[in-house]
């Protein structure tokens, strides 16, 4: 790996090693990624998630996606329209959404992968325990940019990077589909770099707001 996957700079240095894989981290945006040459294939990677027993009637798995939903809901009227990006096999935060009275679509690489869904705009994007998953972090951002209209709320919700030290002992990794840990200072630079206004709700949840753009 030469060159960061979220802002591309080349600036990379050694974070952490386990048993099973190496870390950088980029020096600009600080992002902690796994090198390409851990990364599962595409058979390998769904072949894990189709192990995941997700089900929107799963009480505990709801109040789970709450933490993200209902700061969320509370900025929606029923006029609002959404999207679940990376919703997986038992999507929930549909449902959850349609049970306000608010609509929302699905999509998924492996279970929806509808791609005319990835051509709208939404007035609220959502991505639980997605982000880390996406090698290409750069292009997911930007992808998700042009689908978010201006003063959109995209909410993701991923385990955010403490430190080295935290990160030793950090179960998070264990995952070998997780590949890329996003900190608190790498939605900051996000923020800064995609004209998008961050607010840190929860310990693994932040919203941005996508804002109108400044005219030259």
């Amino acid at each position: 790996m030469s060159h960061c996957p979220l802002c591309h700079s080349e600036n990379l240095a050694c974070f952490h090693r386990d048993k099973h894989r190496a870390y950088k981290i980029c020096q600009q945006c600080q992002l902690v990624m796994v090198p390409d040459e851990y990364l599962l294939s595409a058979e390998e990677e769904k072949a894990f998630y189709d192990h995941h027993q997700n089900d929107s009637a799963d009480q505990g798995y709801r109040r789970f996606l709450g933490r993200t939903w209902l700061p969320l809901r509370e900025r929606l009227t029923s006029d609002h329209s959404g999207l679940d990006f990376g919703c997986g096999p038992g999507p929930t935060i549909s449902v959850m959404a349609g049970e306000a009275g608010i609509a929302m679509d699905n999509y998924d690489l492996y279970y929806f992968p509808d791609e005319n869904l990835l051509e709208k705009q939404y007035d609220f994007i959502t991505m639980t325990e997605v982000i880390e998953h996406v090698a290409d972090a750069s292009a997911l951002l930007k992808r998700l940019d042009a689908m978010l209209k201006p003063g959109a709320c995209l909410a993701i919700m991923t385990k955010r990077v403490l430190g080295e030290a935290a990160f030793a002992n950090w179960h998070y990794k264990q995952d070998q589909t997780h590949i890329r840990f996003y900190s608190t200072a790498t939605f900051e630079w996000i923020a800064k770099e995609f004209n998008w206004r961050l607010e840190v709700i929860d310990k693994d949840v932040v919203f941005f707001t996508k804002l109108a753009a400044i005219s030259s």
